[in-house]
């Protein structure tokens, strides 16, 4: 009997590198999967354009739409749900979605945070702003944390960390173009060990099986 592949959601508010980055890995076999929908906030997101380009089924919910959160998050996740997906990406969405989804979704929406979580997460600590605060503090090492979404900012469930050295001179772009680079192995490889059933959540922490 054929295996039916994990269907994948990815949800954009801008250019889609990391997006780019899971369409080639599941281009290249890679990821035993397909990305069966990318949904964005923005009507002018570059990610839209990406997706547009492998023929990959695009759609722009406008949040202006919604009375409130709530009623945003819904028509999101339902569509999600009417599509038969199995994992949600999120790769630079800029919306909190409340817990609907995550009920609707548990264990199975992942995001890429360009820090070494705990560290440098939670409220407003997205973007260019992990990065002047990487900067300001001294630190000698950041990365990027490939974790899943919880009700929390930032406080799910670790999947996948890699450090990144801050080297003499690092500016906030050389920084995050550097981390950059390495979100972009890192987030297909977490959807590869999620595709081949190889993450088991017990507690806060995600074991790697053989």
């Amino acid at each position: 009997m054929k295996t039916i592949p994990l269907k994948i959601g990815v949800l954009v508010s801008g250019g889609g590198s990391n997006l780019q980055a899971i369409i080639d890995a599941v281009r290249r076999h890679r990821i035993k999967a397909e990305i069966s929908i990318v949904i964005s906030n923005k009507a002018d997101a570059y990610a839209l354009t990406r997706a547009g380009k492998y023929r990959i089924p695009t759609l722009y919910v406008d949040p202006k739409n919604y009375k409130d959160r709530e009623a945003y998050t819904r028509a999101i996740t339902d569509e999600l749900k009417n599509r038969g997906v199995g994992l949600v990406c999120l790769a630079g969405f800029m919306c909190i979605l409340t817990s609907y989804f995550i009920k609707n979704f548990p264990l199975q929406a992942m995001n890429i945070h360009p820090a070494l979580l705990p560290a440098f997460g939670g409220a407003g600590m997205y973007g260019h702003h992990v990065h002047e605060a990487v900067l300001r503090s001294g630190a000698k090492y950041s990365g990027c944390t490939v974790h899943f979404v919880d009700e929390g900012c930032d406080t799910g469930p670790i999947i996948l960390q890699q450090m990144v050295p801050v080297k003499d001179g690092d500016t906030v772009d050389t920084l995050a173009k550097r981390i950059l680079s390495v979100e972009h192995r890192l987030y297909p490889l977490a959807i590869k060990y999620f595709a081949a059933g190889k993450l088991q959540v017990v507690g806060k922490r995600v074991c790697l099986l053989k």
